[in-house]
């Protein structure tokens, strides 16, 4: 492996894009100085965005300022806790290009919690269709057992190996399927939080234009690129703020389309949601805006950080935090792809693009021995651990996705949850389906990863070279 210098400077020579990222480097001693200052090597930007001091100082100050009350009230300590709840709406119409008369904006904890407003609200009945893609989180998932309780019609349109992309053909015939049906929703990443493989845009329009509500996860996609809503029109976005910078960790939105919102219907109505609500009279009314979403007391203190956080990333700007990212993910996969044990054995086996053409800087791999045995995830973190490196491992709530890359069959799964009706350990799992390899390793790349970063993983994965399972 060559020293630090002369793979920096093959690094810069192959990707001169990174030269025009180095205002990042000064942030990141200024801003994120924790890093260096514990040897961190952290290499999880999807699972969680990192926060600058900056944000943190700025929120304190406004908190300390100022007495900020429950904003349900017009009393002075509420009144400026309503601005500052519409000021952070008004950050992420402005941060997303939404305009006020096409969308709205709804507060929630995370991405989860606005998928499932939306899947508890859709009018699924028994002439309905819920159609995703194999590869979503969890929380999208999820979605289909409100379908099914409804009677729709739940659909998975596959992918293609090897670069786990959405089967094209199979999924314009399942979205222009004819049939009667009342209510048609589509939902699928943005960006995979698995692969990293960013599916294209243009399905959104290519599903309205057939009659399709689109549901686009857009958590793993927008720490590191743009979505402009006044280009692409989806009918649901959900985002967890603190994968794009960390901080506050209990905020997330749903940005929905006016035209479209009017179709959810919530199952209930709680303290915050309705203007009026009688206990003798047995009615209540919902309000008409965001709030009819927001269950009970909004988190009121967090919501500066929104807006603090998104005028960070604004400042540095898409255009310096994609270049740098991309140039890192090309590096780590020409590396990773390279590396070889001395019988000619492939040390990594990577799922998903092997280039940076249309993904993200997620890369999902596992490692093998010389003798072409993998390596179990979980030893892999643990030696990443001792050389504090942070990493995520297994199928990272995308079941699909894995299953996908890891060659498990739909044969194999049914015979296995068959016999494990009650419940099932990760141990029980890998015993059902042959020993095959159960998960993966991640990493991942954002805002203020260098190639210092990249350079210590790249050596970390040397350490497996020429070595059996049983050694490491």
């Amino acid at each position: 492996m060559d020293s630090f210098s002369e793979a920096e400077a093959s690094f810069l020579e192959q990707h001169p894009d990174y030269w025009n990222t180095t205002a990042i480097e000064a942030l990141r001693h200024e801003q994120y100085a924790q890093l260096d200052r514990q040897g961190h090597c952290y290499l999880d930007y999807t699972g969680a965005g990192l926060y600058a001091g900056t944000q943190i100082k700025e929120h304190m100050h406004m908190l300390l300022a100022q007495v900020f009350g429950n904003p349900h009230s017009s009393s002075p300590a509420s009144a400026p806790a309503t601005r500052l709840l519409e000021r952070a709406r008004g950050a992420v119409h402005e941060f997303f290009n939404a305009s006020t008369h096409e969308y709205i904006v709804v507060l929630t904890r995370n991405a989860t919690g606005a998928l499932k407003l939306v899947g508890e609200s859709y009018p699924f009945d028994a002439a309905s269709r819920f159609l995703l893609t194999l590869d979503n989180h969890n929380s999208v998932n999820g979605i289909r057992e409100f379908a099914r309780a409804r009677g729709a019609a739940v659909t998975y349109s596959p992918l293609t190996l090897p670069d786990m992309r959405i089967d094209g053909a199979g999924l314009s015939a399942q979205l222009g399927a004819p049939g009667e049906t009342s209510h048609k929703l589509f939902a699928y990443p943005a960006q995979s939080n698995f692969s990293g493989v960013q599916h294209s845009l243009d399905w959104i329009e290519f599903a309205q234009a057939r009659g399709w509500d689109v549901l686009l996860d857009a958590a793993a996609y927008v720490p590191a690129n743009s979505l402009d809503l006044g280009l692409v029109k989806p009918d649901f976005v959900c985002v967890s703020f603190y994968k794009m910078f960390g901080y506050p960790t209990g905020a997330g939105c749903l940005i929905a389309r006016k035209a479209v919102v009017s179709k959810l219907h919530r199952p209930w109505f709680s303290g915050g949601t309705i203007t009026v609500a009688s206990v003798k009279g047995d009615r209540h009314y919902l309000h008409s805006g965001p709030e009819a979403f927001e269950d009970g007391t909004p988190d009121y203190l967090s919501a500066p950080a929104i807006e603090i956080g998104l005028k960070h990333l604004a400042g540095i700007g898409y255009a310096m935090i994609h270049a740098r990212v991309a140039a890192l993910t090309g590096w780590m996969l020409e590396q990773l792809a390279a590396l070889r044990h001395g019988n000619g054995r492939a040390v990594v086996r990577i799922y998903g693009p092997a280039t940076t053409e249309a993904r993200g800087g997620t890369l999902a791999f596992n490692i093998f021995d010389k003798d072409g045995q993998f390596i179990d995830h979980r030893i892999v973190e643990e030696r990443a651990n001792a050389m504090k490196i942070s990493l995520r491992t297994g199928c990272f709530c995308n079941p699909g996705g894995g299953e996908v890359a890891l060659g498990i069959s739909e044969e194999e799964l049914s015979a296995c949850f068959s016999h494990t009706p009650s419940g099932m350990t990760l141990d029980d799992f890998r015993e059902c389906i042959d020993d095959k390899s159960s998960g993966a390793v991640r990493i991942s790349f954002g805002l203020v990863s260098n190639f210092e970063d990249a350079y210590h993983f790249l050596h970390f994965a040397t350490r497996f070279v020429d070595k059996r399972a049983v050694e490491v």
